[in-house]
């Protein structure tokens, strides 16, 4: 039977300025006032040429059980700057809102709207907080996931870090978004109750040392798992000590028995050299398909170098430079209002900020990416008006949004709306894939971008541009604003 985490009542998991803007909207009747929030992030982590969508299904069971309890209104009652009227109608409060999203394992660039959510204000407006929360925790660590299932070279990557991350929900849905990102398995078995992502993992140093011996320990161990057989040899002496024992137990406990050994696994010293010197005594004993796994704070850059030095290793067990994404641990995305409905027209929102990067992208938006027709390679993505279709049976001109003369006509090329709607008018019409089919759709995606977007270093920038119409639109906004 799988858990659900999200059984929990999380109504109440907003910033206070939430509340206390719906209480002010609330009192000057702007309740019923439509309104367009966008959602999108400014800067890939790590320096990246992309980033990778994670955290829509958190996004939609919040979404679909959003209600007041009695103890939330008591509780903003007590704060005693609410109105009675406006506490009546949260206490009577639904979700009617249309939203859309960037679906789940997608490549994702910034400035781009990965999701829209388009309703009365109280309710646009109050949703902030738990979107952010979700989808910037979960694109961060599928993101770093990526980057150092990348940099394994096609070796599988394991997540272990549930004991090192910044509390229980970062560890659970760290590890979904950790094997979205590409990992094969979780050391964390509440995740694979929830999201039956395989669990993982053999002994502890503990384990060795709770016997008189580190050969009676491996022993124990081999005759208890004969047919999945992984020894941690450093617990003393990995070389003189750890590897000898693995072998002779290899043979006098396993070998006699039909079995082989699944691995030996390295958690600290020199690990290249170790992984080296393991390889050939394990061969030379005849465990040619032994295989030796790797751990100890490692990340893609730790990685990177052991595979340039030569490191025999076939696996890797990643804890807390992965669940927590150390190297850079905020993902920056932000919920901005862009147009607000008057006189049933939507009316187009710009933030103006001195600091360029602060800018924002105005009007109700449609997504688009465009893919080259002979290589199927993402050339660009396009963002245009709701109502603006891109026509990819013709040439079709993209520009930068920020140096307009830099322009390119794309020929041969197919346009793809990048974005499903999840929610109409409050309830969901998006059936979520399970997370082993988002875990795949994510590996498609990410092989529809150019090496160029997918290296580490200096990776080639992936441009996001407006249509010309909505690049009018926000110029005579700035034009606007400065008059």
């Amino acid at each position: 039977m799988k858990k659900n985490l999200n059984e929990r009542a999380l109504t109440m998991l907003t910033d206070f300025y939430e509340i206390t803007m719906a209480n002010g909207y609330f009192k000057y009747n702007f309740q019923n006032k439509i309104a367009v929030f966008d959602m999108f992030f400014r800067k890939v982590p790590d320096n990246g040429g992309f980033a990778i969508m994670c955290g829509l299904k958190q996004v939609i069971d919040y979404l679909s059980d959003l209600k007041f309890t009695d103890d939330d209104i008591a509780y903003l009652k007590s704060k005693a700057i609410f109105n009675d009227d406006f506490l009546q109608y949260l206490r009577c409060f639904k979700f009617t809102c249309d939203v859309w999203s960037v679906p789940e394992g997608t490549p994702i660039f910034p400035n781009e709207p990965i999701l829209t959510v388009v309703g009365p204000v109280i309710q646009a407006q109050f949703v902030e907080t738990a979107i952010l929360v979700y989808i910037n925790h979960m694109s961060l660590i599928a993101t770093k996931a990526n980057r150092i299932v990348r940099a394994s070279k096609n070796r599988a990557v394991m997540e272990f870090g549930a004991r090192r991350a910044q509390g229980c929900d970062a560890a659970i849905y760290g590890a979904r978004a950790a094997y979205i990102g590409g990992c094969v398995g979780t050391s964390n078995v509440i995740a694979d109750q929830m999201f039956e992502i395989p669990a993982m993992g053999t002994m502890a140093h503990s384990w060795v040392q709770m016997f008189d011996t580190e050969e009676e320990a491996f022993k124990a161990y081999a005759e208890t798992y004969p047919d999945n057989c992984v020894l941690l040899v450093d617990t003393y002496n990995t070389l003189k000590s750890g590897i000898p024992n693995a072998i002779k137990v290899f043979n006098e406990v396993l070998v006699p028995k039909g079995y082989r050994p699944k691995g030996i696994r390295i958690d600290s010293g020199d690990i290249a050299y170790l992984s080296k010197k393991a390889r050939t005594m394990l061969d030379r004993s005849g465990f040619e398909d032994c295989t030796i796994c790797a751990s100890n704070s490692l990340d893609e850059y730790i990685i990177k170098d052991l595979l340039d030095e030569g490191a025999k290793i076939d696996t890797f067990g990643i804890g807390e430079k992965l669940i927590t994404a150390s190297s850079e641990p905020v993902f920056g995305g932000v919920y901005k209002l862009v147009a607000i409905e008057k006189n049933s027209e939507f009316v187009p929102k710009i933030k103006i900020s001195d600091n360029v990067s602060k800018i924002t992208n105005p009007c109700q938006k449609e997504l688009w990416r465009l893919y080259d027709r002979d290589s199927n390679k993402a050339i660009a993505d396009v963002l245009t008006l709701i109502d603006e279709v891109i026509d990819d049976g013709k040439p079709y001109v993209i520009f930068d949004p920020d140096n307009i003369w830099k322009k390119k006509e794309i020929t041969s090329f197919r346009a793809v709306k990048l974005r499903k709607q999840i929610f109409s008018k409050g309830k969901c019409v998006y059936v979520s894939p399970s997370t082993a089919e988002i875990k795949e759709y994510c590996q498609q995606q990410i092989n529809t971008l150019w090496s160029e977007v997918t290296r580490f270093d200096n990776p080639h920038k992936y441009y996001v541009d407006l249509s010309q119409r909505l690049w009018d639109i926000k110029n005579q906004l700035l034009v606007n604003n400065r008059k």
